[in-house]
């Protein structure tokens, strides 16, 4: 997607804030070309309200998807040796491509720091942000963000120097303690240490690599993040399951989910629908290898409306008639994208705990599609 789509109009509480920062600079800095141009500027990095099929039409008219995706992250997005992108946010993008383009490599993938993950979705510059957003009402409600679902849920902890001790949280009194900046770990970090009358110093980092090499370095004497990135770290550092330790426990909770820009219903509704078909097919037992074999023959009446009502359902959004066996036969359910990317199948293993199906003991479970 071209640049010229980011300044294609602009929000009004965005211009209002923009322009108010603006003209406090020019008071005090009495420069008024300047500032003129600072204002000019400011009103180009916010996209304006979408009205509704607004993105849907753009990704459609570009048969493309901008998707943002984390730098390198192992479990939720890291190139392969080939330089193919891997992980459950590209999966969930080629899910998104596939539903509303009929076409899982019509994604342009951009890779984002943690801090400018918002700020490229508020600014056009992706339709999708598919990183390791946590679900919070600030993002939803402050910002202009919101979220399809959740397609992992979390928790956060700390990574130290394995010793021969096991630590725990207590041990952390009065440690300088690392995180990535434009995270909720800031806050949460607080009040851990605060509810256990701690002291520490908190140490902003500008990513997950940046942060172990600090923890290694003995800059910091612990890293907190959410545990899933705790544990990937750990696998892709060198010698890092002999280097570190992650003790064990959390203490916040983090709904991690794909995120739009509001305003445009259709969108969203795609997005966050294309989210519950790859739940919806694990529990049905629908999989990337026998989709089209049950498409002929579903049997059920579950299973009739997943994959043949929902195609006519979704003519409201333009999708085609089947873009339920589109999706799952591109990437999979939600089990097989889990187990390929953070299950045994990978190097993570880790257990899936609440992203269980709800059958199983889990919190993951989808609406009807009837």
């Amino acid at each position: 997607m071209q640049a010229t789509s980011i300044s294609a109009g602009r929000s009004d509480n965005g211009r209002a804030l923009a322009m108010c920062l603006a003209m406090v600079s020019c008071k005090s800095l009495r420069l008024p070309l300047i500032c003129l141009f600072a204002m000019l500027f400011s009103l180009t990095l916010w996209r304006a309200p979408s009205f509704a099929g607004e993105i849907l039409n753009e990704v459609r008219s570009q048969k493309m998807l901008s998707c943002g995706v984390s730098e390198g992250l192992a479990g939720f997005s890291l190139k392969d040796r080939e330089g193919n992108w891997q992980g459950i946010g590209p999966d969930f993008c080629r899910a998104v491509a596939a539903a509303a383009l009929g076409d899982a490599n019509k994604v342009e993938f951009i890779p984002l720091k943690t801090a400018s993950r918002f700020p490229m979705l508020l600014s056009g510059r992706i339709e999708l942000l598919a990183h390791t957003a946590t679900v919070t009402f600030g993002r939803e409600a402050g910002i202009g963000a919101r979220f399809a679902g959740v397609y992992f849920f979390d928790g956060q902890g700390f990574m130290v120097l394995r010793s021969a001790k096991k630590l725990t949280i207590r041990d952390l009194n009065g440690a300088t303690v690392c995180l990535v900046k434009g995270t909720t770990h800031q806050a949460n970090l607080a009040n851990t240490f605060q509810k256990h009358k701690m002291k520490y110093t908190p140490l902003m980092i500008e990513s997950m690599q940046e942060a172990a090499d600090a923890l290694l370095k003995g800059t910091c004497r612990a890293v907190t993040s959410d545990q899933s990135q705790l544990v990937a770290i750990r696998a892709t550092t060198p010698d890092g399951l002999k280097r570190f330790e992650i003790i064990p426990g959390t203490f916040s909770v983090e709904p991690i989910g794909p995120a739009v820009y509001r305003g445009d219903d259709e969108w969203f509704l795609l997005v966050r629908w294309v989210l519950y078909a790859l739940i919806e097919a694990e529990e049905l037992g629908v999989t990337r290898e026998n989709v089209r074999t049950l498409l002929k023959d579903p049997g059920s009446i579950a299973l009739r409306d997943f994959l043949i009502t929902s195609g006519k359902t979704g003519k409201a959004l333009g999708l085609s008639k089947d873009w339920v066996v589109t999706t799952i036969g591109t990437v999979g359910n939600y089990g097989e994208i889990y187990e390929r990317n953070f299950g045994e199948k990978s190097s993570l293993k880790i257990e899936r705990g609440h992203n269980r199906l709800w059958s199983a003991g889990g919190l993951m479970y989808a609406p009807p599609f009837q």
